[in-house]
């Protein structure tokens, strides 16, 4: 089933979302997928199929991603996100139950919005899926590398992103998709890799300006929320994580279980951060497994 463009969403401060959606208006239930950082919707396109023989789904770019707008150096942070994600709530799933997918950054807007706007999330959630994400920052973050080594790599890192914020919306050309491929391949991708799949996650990263890439840095690195998590009603969750994921490796997910003793945790032998992607058929069954016991949930209470 292919997902279809649905009216753009014109933000308060100006930005437009580019939201699409799939399976039918009168499902029991919407799941709504966010993707990672300067990544886009299209990287949940192995799961949307079989979620929407069962459910409404809606992806959305956020601000400053995808076919989305750009925006304002100033509001490129975690707590504007989950803002967004409210707003995108109320515009095209004003009523019913939600479950929340998160990909990395998209897992950190998700905490966000329940920290920002709680009364909401209560009310409204009744899943999470949080798939290679993290609630604390670039805490345990070492890409893969010794930690004297990355933390050099964070200063380079942190000082590169300083300059990246400061150059709007300017994108780099179509031709640097080539170029960016093999170190993507090792950042974000374990074993075995499909190529098509390299390809689709540089074309996202292209397609994201640099000031997004920048921007976003501080408040990413920054975000705190295994307290919000901890607080929050209990609803069917589901956490994955690869096993050889270099941004958010396992301990980010064991701490987001440890925070959420309800939920399962899954970490996947030899992926690495993609798993969407990598693993299809294990996120995919996840989803599944999140949706039916939230549509279960009713009928045994």
């Amino acid at each position: 089933m292919t997902m279809v463009d649905q009216p753009e969403i014109r933000l308060a401060d100006g930005p437009r979302l580019h939201v699409r959606s799939a399976g039918s208006d009168d499902a029991p239930i919407t799941v709504v997928l966010l993707h990672g950082w300067v990544l886009d919707g299209r990287t949940w396109h192995r799961q949307v199929p079989a979620l929407a023989r069962t459910a409404r789904v809606i992806t959305y770019d956020a601000r400053g991603h995808g076919r989305s707008g750009a925006i304002d150096r100033n509001a490129a942070t975690l707590a504007q996100l989950g803002d967004d994600l409210a707003t995108v709530l109320r515009t095209v799933v004003p009523t019913g139950p939600v479950i929340l997918a998160g990909h990395s950054l998209g897992g950190m807007t998700i905490m966000e919005y329940a920290h920002r706007h709680p009364a909401d999330f209560a009310e409204r959630v009744a899943g999470l899926f949080f798939l290679g994400t993290t609630a604390e920052g670039h805490t345990h973050t070492v890409y893969g590398l010794p930690t004297h080594v990355a933390r050099l790599v964070r200063i380079a890192e942190t000082a590169s992103a300083e300059v990246l914020a400061r150059l709007g919306d300017w994108r780099p050309h179509r031709a640097f998709t080539l170029a960016l491929r093999p170190s993507l391949r090792w950042l974000l991708f374990g074993y075995p890799c499909d190529p098509a799949d390299v390809q689709l996650t540089a074309k996202a990263v292209i397609r994201a300006p640099l000031g997004s890439i920048g921007g976003f840095r501080p408040s990413v690195g920054a975000q705190q929320r295994l307290e919000t998590l901890a607080a929050l009603p209990t609803v069917p969750t589901a956490i994955l994580v690869g096993e050889k994921d270099r941004l958010t490796p396992p301990v980010c997910a064991q701490s987001i279980a440890a925070a959420l003793p309800d939920a399962t945790l899954t970490i996947c032998p030899d992926a690495g951060h993609m798993l969407m992607l990598e693993r299809p058929e294990v996120v995919t069954d996840a989803l599944l497994g999140v949706v039916h016991a939230a549509l279960d949930r009713p009928r045994r209470a």
